[in-house]
């Protein structure tokens, strides 16, 4: 059995300034946001996004950036400004229409740090006590392929992005999700495979993005024991399907083109009940058999709130994981 301190997170994603958003009342330990904070970068959405942080129910609340929010990669807003300027040489008078929308470079990353409660977090490994006693350690990473490459936090698909992600994480917080996992879009996948293979040596106890919004839901994943370590991991090669469960998806909640009437009266129910409670819920354990441990398994959820038909919205997620105890002026 797991041994440690029960932890809670609310988990959420792609969230895009919507305003209005309903979000659980229920206490956590630790609320993520995975990014796509905006849909324009602009710095009113980002009052948005920070007035819904501020009302969830958690004393540490987690942020990372997505591609929607170029105006945090200073490298990515300035080349929307050159290309504005490029598109429009005479518009030089516009540019304090820009600023006004925008912001100076900083000028959005700097609301964040207004709340002693929320952590921007920056691309690496960090830390934290937490209130219930427990030691989390996180990496996190805004960073997704693409094929230009022309939004925030990008790289060409097919490059190469070095995700370092240390045996000693805990949780992975990245905006977009790995190759082979809740990344799959009518028609093809979208996750990167260097995430995937970092995340595959690492083991951490659970991964949560966005990004795909299509992906929505949450899978714990088993590992293949005695995987060479010369060989890069893949989600065909490192994976035990057999010992994998799957959580929920889309489809188990959204009625299908060939789905019996005793199918859509039970996903009608399911839905229903989701929609009542505002979130769905997961204990330690999946169906109280499986728990997630360290090294044996990861629980990956794509927690995209936005629905990819631009119309509805998907559910965040509250999750329970154990957590080593945290070590403090050798008390414990």
């Amino acid at each position: 059995m797991p041994n440690g301190i029960k932890t809670s997170f609310l988990i959420l994603s792609d969230t895009h300034a919507e305003k209005g958003l309903p979000i659980p009342s229920v206490p956590v330990d630790v609320a993520i946001h995975c990014g796509d904070l905006t849909e324009e970068s602009k710095l009113h959405e980002f009052h948005t996004t920070l007035e819904l942080l501020r009302r969830i129910n958690a004393p540490l609340k987690l942020v990372i950036p997505g591609n929607h929010d170029f105006t945090l990669d200073k490298s990515a807003f300035q080349k929307k400004i050159d290309e504005f300027h490029r598109l429009y040489p005479d518009s030089s008078s516009d540019a304090s229409l820009i600023k006004a929308e925008y912001g100076d470079f900083g000028e959005a990353r700097r609301l964040f740090d207004k709340s002693e409660d929320i952590v921007f977090l920056e691309e690496g490994t960090h830390t934290f006590h937490l209130q219930n006693g427990a030691k989390l350690t996180v990496y996190a990473s805004p960073f997704t392929p693409s094929p230009d490459a022309d939004w925030g936090f990008q790289y060409k698909r097919g490059e190469h992005h070095q995700f370092k992600i240390t045996g000693d994480v805990d949780i992975v917080i990245t905006h977009g999700p790995p190759n082979g996992v809740l990344d799959r879009t009518a028609n093809q996948r979208l996750g990167c495979e260097h995430l995937f293979a970092a995340v595959a040596r690492a083991r951490p106890r659970m991964h949560c993005f966005g990004h795909v919004h299509s992906g929505w839901g949450a899978k714990l994943v088993a590992w293949r024991e005695n995987v060479p370590s010369e060989v890069t991991p893949t989600h065909f090669s490192a994976i035990d399907n057999g010992g994998s469960v799957p959580v929920e998806s889309l489809a188990g909640i959204l009625q299908g083109k060939w789905d019996t009437e005793d199918v859509r009266r039970e996903k009608e129910g399911r839905l229903g009940g989701l929609r009542r409670m505002g979130y769905r819920g997961m204990s330690h354990c999946v169906g109280d058999e499986q728990p997630v441990e360290k090294g044996r398994n990861t629980l990956f959820v794509n927690a995209a709130v936005k629905a990819a038909s631009e119309e509805g919205m998907q559910f965040p997620w509250v999750v329970e994981i154990d957590l080593p105890v945290a070590v403090m002026d050798g008390l414990r």
